[in-house]
């Protein structure tokens, strides 16, 4: 069976993507430098390279050595409000690191690529729904770092025939159904682990960026995609770039958008009481409203979301407990 390199494996949508690709019976090696990652979020036979995504000579190690038939690129920075913030970091860690992999795939043959884009290189879209044919007009830094990464993909793949797939994913959330990996990382901005963070106890409150914008509640709306189901997308768009020649582009996520406010009562019919939040200032860089219209990958694929809203709350609240739990047994008598 073939062996794909993942970079960021150890991260969240990452080693779901281990998960969906090893139970189909391929063999994996992960390149995470654990900045966010973590290892026990990886089976224990799976290959874990501690190192940069984007450091030259551990490509031109690991490459030539394993010879992977494709590279999954997850390894990113990701939140919005910190790319305003800090652009230099999101060009450094994104665009430039990126870059180095993929020169490095083309130097060792690699014939496959799969980029971890964002709904992001949309910006606002007109009536906040978005198709890949529309245009690209980002509004933070952390779009264009990705947006400049499917120009490179692009270019190399006219000058060196390396055949890629950019998936533009729209609000990932949710956990392995089974409980094997979930949402790790520390400070984690995403809105339904906060909110699952608040319900554990682990947090306070959940803050509301902003409930003046022009949407049916006032809070902003996005489209939710289960994590899992995100990892069997790409394990279909790998299968589904194998046995073609082009080089596609798939709006990942459900086609239905909920806001902030739809989702918090979610989560309170979920666990069954209220949810402490409290309403701050927008942040800069959210756009209002965006949702996928994901019909090009549900009809050029195998492929249909197996999980709704009450599943990813579900799945993302049992983690959370179990992560807390484990916090609390780990903390001095």
């Amino acid at each position: 069976m073939a062996l794909v390199m993942i970079t960021g494996g150890a991260g969240y949508i990452g080693s779901h993507a281990v998960l969906a690709f090893r139970d189909a019976g391929y063999r994996v090696v992960v390149v995470d430098d654990l900045s966010t990652g973590v290892r026990e979020n990886l089976p224990l036979e799976v290959e874990l390279i501690v190192g940069d995504a984007g450091d030259r000579d551990l490509l031109d190690a690991v490459i030539p050595t394993h010879r992977p038939e494709a590279v999954l690129h997850f390894a990113a920075a990701i939140q919005v409000p910190e790319s305003m913030a800090d652009p230099h970091k999101y060009y450094r860690n994104n665009t430039v690191a990126s870059l180095a992999l993929i020169d490095a795939c083309t130097r060792h043959g690699v014939p496959r690529f799969l980029f971890s884009s964002t709904a992001a290189v949309y910006g606002m879209p007109d009536g906040g729904v978005a198709s890949e044919s529309q245009p690209t007009l980002p509004i933070n830094p952390y779009g264009w770092s990705k947006l400049m990464i499917e120009r490179i993909l692009a270019d190399m793949s006219r000058a060196h025939g390396l055949q890629y797939a950019v998936m533009r994913y729209f609000n990932v959330a949710g956990a392995d159904p089974a409980g094997r990996t979930g949402q790790s990382t520390p400070q984690a901005t995403h809105l339904v682990k906060v909110a699952c963070e608040v319900a554990t106890g682990q947090r306070p409150r959940l803050e509301i960026f902003g409930d003046d914008y022009d949407t049916r509640d006032g809070s902003c709306i996005r489209d939710f995609i289960h994590v899992s189901d995100l990892a069997d997308a790409h394990l279909a768009v790998f299968q589904y770039i194998r046995e073609s020649t082009g080089c596609p582009v798939f709006n990942c996520g459900n086609g239905r958008g909920y806001s902030v406010w739809e989702t918090v009562r979610a989560l309170e019919r979920v666990v069954g009481r209220p949810i402490a939040t409290k309403v701050a200032p927008r942040r800069a860089g959210d756009p209002p409203t965006l949702i996928a219209d994901p019909s090009r990958l549900r009809d050029s694929l195998d492929w249909r979301p197996r999980y709704g809203m009450e599943d990813i709350l579900d799945t993302a609240l049992h983690w959370e407990s179990r992560l807390a739990r484990s916090r609390s047994l780990a903390r001095p008598a």
